[in-house]
């Protein structure tokens, strides 16, 4: 089956189309397991369709039924892609090194993240030994205007290619997330003049986050961040982390510069 033509001028096979939008939407319910329903809803994709792909994605392994055999969830080899591309991605490798000394530095949270239409995805994340509980981030999705990883790319984007990279009405994911179009676009300026980005508990309550895009090709489309409680969070600690994530990316940059080229979607 084939829908549209995609930009190359080649048809879509709307098949595989289809199993990517079931395949990301298991994965954006982040670990809570759906009904066939709910699929169908979501994706548009006819419920007899969507319950024979779901069972083949079963069969294969990049879904997975709980018990009941109601109730579908992301499987197994999403992981062991999502893995590869990780270990293959010659970006993630490069900025490890220094997301290692930020963490051993500042001992808080530290991210890298990559921007992906209008969310930003986590490649790379280090935890604060400071935190009682250890959540791993990679491989989540949060709109770009609710993150201090965002903000820092959004500002970094020509002014004519940023609508495409946010999302009308903007989300707000806390009471603090800013949903206001203009404060939105001042706080981007600000970025442009400061060089990093602010954000504080905008998509997480109690957190305080700072951005950076980091400098490599020609348009910036990663960024690391830090994330501090908010009860840790003074005027002379922000300096700090500031100056080092500065520090960092452009180091990154410099080293990065023979990296290849890749554009945002």
């Amino acid at each position: 089956m084939t829908s549209e033509p995609t930009g190359s001028g080649v048809r879509r096979v709307k098949s595989a189309e289809h199993t990517v939008l079931v395949l990301e939407f298991l994965a954006s319910r982040r670990g809570q397991s759906v009904r066939i329903r709910e699929v169908a809803e979501a994706t548009g994709i006819p419920r007899s369709s969507a319950y024979a792909l779901l069972q083949t994605l079963t069969e294969l392994g990049w879904v997975q039924r709980d018990q009941s055999g109601v109730l579908y969830g992301i499987g197994i080899r999403a992981l062991i892609a999502g893995v590869s591309y990780l270990d293959a991605d010659p970006c993630v490798q490069l900025v490890r090194p220094w997301l290692d000394r930020l963490h051993t530095a500042l001992d808080e949270t530290v991210h890298l993240a990559r921007l992906d239409g209008s969310d930003v995805v986590y490649l790379a994340t280090r935890e604060s030994t400071q935190y009682l509980r250890v959540i791993n981030r990679v491989g989540r999705r949060l709109p770009a205007s609710c993150t201090s990883l965002g903000k820092a790319l959004l500002a970094a984007q020509p002014t004519d290619q940023l609508d495409r990279h946010l999302i009308d009405p903007l989300p707000a994911l806390t009471p603090q997330t800013v949903t206001d179009r203009d404060v939105l676009d001042e706080q981007l300026a600000m970025t442009r003049r400061e060089g990093y980005a602010v954000e504080r508990e905008e998509n997480t309550p109690g957190l305080h986050c700072i951005g950076v895009a980091l400098p490599y090709g020609t348009q910036p489309y990663d960024a690391i961040s830090c994330s501090v409680p908010m009860g840790r969070m003074s005027p002379e600690r922000e300096s700090l982390i500031v100056e080092q994530l500065l520090a960092a990316a452009a180091e990154i940059g410099r080293v990065g510069s023979s990296l290849p080229e890749v554009a945002p979607r």
